[in-house]
């Protein structure tokens, strides 16, 4: 049996559904085994990049290990802001890289490249695996790594011959299941004493909470203290949930810096937010100044990085908060179960603008729609504007996110989760780094929705220049392009708008698509500034 074989069985033996990438001479005999083993499909992108964040999309989604293979060289290099991405949000995904064979490492070899020095910085683990007889060993060893522990990538290099080379039949080893975080019940007891004895503050919650909202909602109510989002925990929350405050940090709410700056809660506890730039409004000193601060987190790593952390918990958030709520219960506290309902109300019309389109979207939209939101300007009226009907409504990418990375996690996601509606907001700028991905959605059939904004210009780039510098290089923008154009001669049904009347419910009808994937063209210039608090202040503090 050849040695890539033994790799494709342990995958399968995993569950492992799909490998995202693109096929070359350097992992071709990664591809051919593929043919015997149905049960793994390949999901073949058009750029390795891409590949490299629908796979973490899809473990994200899926709650299971993503899988990504490129060739040697450039493919491998292609990988790697994906990977440092996947690191940023704690996702597992296994990377593979073809290499030139053994004996002609150093030689100049077609594509050669160390690529193990490269990827260790932005994963958990990487490897370059030159003796075919511990190929296997070492990807069960670098998947165990990946789903261990705090989730990660990990990377395993394979020449081409340690993947051809024959090995003897052995036995698969088990593949890994995570172990569970288990705090110490002895720091789940002050906490719950802590709690009990405060006399008010604020749940401050991060993308960690992702599978833990009811659990969440059930300690809110037993405190009855506001919750405040950070933008990559926007989506969580229902926006109209009375303890809803919204969100604090980038394109936050007024309501949410009240709290935070004049608030008289004495008590902030944070549940899974590492307290990154993004998510504290440039850290702001007032968000734990007069106030006893509880962190729970699966990652000790982020305990009083910048902030002094009274309390922290480490274990696993749904553990956390379980145990957590019994024993507040045991003390006593009892909550109040708020009724309320969520309502999808008509906006008023208005401007022809970011914000008024953004919500004419939604009014058409299903509420169960997941929006995955590509780095733009329209990023800030998301997160500032747009509303929240169900839980993880928005997949919103502020720490790590490239231009582009929006449309690949719109194909990751709808793999994971095939019956829940999708739609992709990206801008015409993410659209020419990696717009082709939407024909790997159609070679798929998968129905998505793309909303390209496009305003002939890098919209954030401009703002940011324009607010920090007041004055913005020309070059910022481009020759119109008629992007609808484009999708008819790749067969994708599109349609162009450029009034806000025009988006209504003949629209939506006519681009609806079971077998694959649409585009919404809004041309749009949108010259209001965007809603991104005080990101550009904070960033013209530097030099003055």
């Amino acid at each position: 049996m050849k040695a890539v074989r033994s790799i494709l069985k342990f995958l399968r033996l995993g569950g492992v559904e799909y490998v995202f990438g693109i096929p070359a001479g350097s992992v071709n005999a990664f591809f051919d085994e593929l043919y015997d083993m149905p049960e793994i499909k390949p999901i073949i992108t058009k750029h390795e990049g891409a590949a490299s964040y629908m796979a973490a999309s899809y473990a994200k989604y899926s709650n299971s290990l993503g899988v990504c293979i490129a060739s040697s060289g450039p493919g491998g290099t292609n990988l790697i802001t994906g990977a440092a991405n996947a690191m940023r949000e704690h996702l597992p995904v296994l990377f593979l890289t073809g290499a030139v064979p053994v004996n002609t490492e150093g030689l100049n070899a077609s594509q050669e490249l160390d690529a193990e020095p490269l990827f260790r910085p932005v994963t958990k683990y990487s490897v370059t695996v030159k003796d075919s007889r511990v190929l296997l060993n070492e990807v069960a060893k670098a998947v165990e790594i990946a789903l261990s522990g705090v989730p990660g990538p990990v990377h395993v290099a394979m020449p081409i011959d340690v993947q051809l080379d024959n090995v003897t039949q052995t036995d698969l080893p088990s593949f890994p299941i995570r172990e569970v975080l288990v705090p110490e019940s002895s720091v789940i007891k002050n906490v719950a004493k802590m709690l009990h004895e405060s006399d008010g503050g604020y749940i401050f919650i991060g993308q960690g909470i992702r599978g833990s909202v009811e659990l969440l909602m059930e300690l809110a109510e037993l405190l009855q203290w506001p919750i405040l989002s950070t933008p990559q925990a926007k989506g969580f929350i229902p926006t109209d949930h009375p303890l809803n405050k919204g969100v604090f940090g980038f394109a936050g709410h007024e309501s949410a810096s009240q709290l935070i700056n004049d608030g008289d809660g004495r008590t902030l506890l944070v549940i899974g937010s590492s307290l990154g730039e993004t998510a504290t409004n440039n850290w702001n000193m007032n968000l734990t100044r007069n106030r006893k601060v509880i962190q729970i987190d699966n990652d000790q790593t982020v305990f009083n990085r910048k902030y002094q952390v009274d309390l922290p918990v480490l274990g696993d958030v749904d553990v956390s908060l379980n145990v957590l709520n019994e024993e507040l219960r045991r003390l006593g506290m009892e909550g109040t179960p708020i009724e309320w309902r969520a309502k999808k109300e008509r906006q008023s019309d208005g401007d022809y603008n970011t914000q008024n389109v953004l919500l004419r979207l939604q009014e058409y939209l299903p509420k169960t729609n997941r929006y995955t939101i590509d780095i733009g300007e329209f990023m800030s009226y998301v997160i500032h504007h747009m509303k929240v009907f169900n839980s993880d409504t928005f997949d919103i990418n502020v720490h790590f996110g490239a231009m582009g990375s929006g449309i690949s996690a719109a194909l990751g996601s709808k793999l994971a989760q095939p019956d829940r509606p999708v739609t992709c907001i990206t801008g015409d700028g993410c659209f020419f780094m990696h717009g082709m991905e939407v024909l790997t959605a159609k070679e798929y059939n998968l129905p998505i929705l793309f909303v390209v904004i496009n305003n002939a210009r890098l919209g954030m780039v401009y703002h940011g220049h324009t607010l920090q510098y007041n004055r913005s290089h020309p070059s910022f923008e481009q020759e119109p392009t008629n992007l609808s154009k484009m999708a008819e001669a790749l067969g994708i049904p599109s349609v162009r708008v450029e009034r806000l009347d025009e988006i209504n419910i003949d629209l939506f009808s006519s681009l609806e698509s079971k077998k694959g994937p649409s585009i919404l063209e809004i041309v749009l210039t949108d010259n209001n500034v965007p809603p991104m608090g005080d990101r550009v202040k904070f960033l013209s503090s530097f030099g003055k």
